[in-house]
C-alpha cells in the first residue's frame, strides 16, 4: 500500500475534488476526505487516522473560501454567465484550481494543468477547454 507521505499530488487533487463534490450535498469535511481517500483502498487502521495534509488543506481551504473563490471566478466569466450557471463539476474544479494557484506553492501553470486533467477525467474536452480559459486568466506572468 502507498505511504501517506508519498501520495502523488495528482491523486490527492482528484480525491479532494471528490470530497468537494460530496460536500455540495452537505456533510463533514473530515468524513468527506476520509471517504474520498479510502473508498477504493483496503482500510488500514493507520491510514484511517492519517489523512494527507495536502488533501485536508485543499478541501478545507476551498470550503472556507468558497464565496471569495466564486466572486473571483465570476469576474472572469463571459457576459451573462454566473457561477450558479456552471455545472457542479466545473465549479468545484475551478475553485480547487484557483485555490491551489493562490494559496499553495504549486506553480500556477501546474495548477491550471491539473485542473484541466480533472475536467478531462470527470467531464469532457469542452469542459477542459472552459476550465483552461477561465483559470488561465489568473496566471501571473513574471
Amino acid at each position: 500500500m502507498t505511504d501517506v507521505l508519498l501520495e502523488s499530488r495528482r491523486d490527492l487533487r482528484e480525491r479532494a475534488f471528490q470530497a468537494l463534490m460530496s460536500l455540495e450535498y452537505d456533510g463533514d469535511v473530515i468524513e468527506a476526505c476520509r471517504f474520498a481517500y479510502l473508498h477504493d483502498r483496503e482500510p488500514k487502521e493507520e491510514q484511517e487516522m492519517n489523512l494527507p495534509a495536502f488533501l485536508l488543506n485543499l478541501v478545507n481551504g476551498v470550503r472556507t473560501s468558497k464565496a471569495d473563490l466564486d466572486d473571483k471566478i465570476a469576474q472572469h466569466l463571459k457576459a451573462g454567465w454566473t457561477v450558479d450557471r456552471l455545472t457542479l463539476v466545473e465549479k468545484n474544479i475551478l475553485r480547487l484550481g484557483l485555490y491551489e494557484m493562490t494559496e499553495f506553492d504549486t506553480p500556477q501553470l501546474v495548477a491550471v494543468n491539473e485542473a484541466i486533467e480533472l475536467a478531462k477525467n470527470f467531464s469532457d474536452e469542452k469542459s477542459a477547454r472552459f476550465v483552461n480559459g477561465v483559470l488561465s486568466q489568473f496566471v501571473m506572468i513574471d
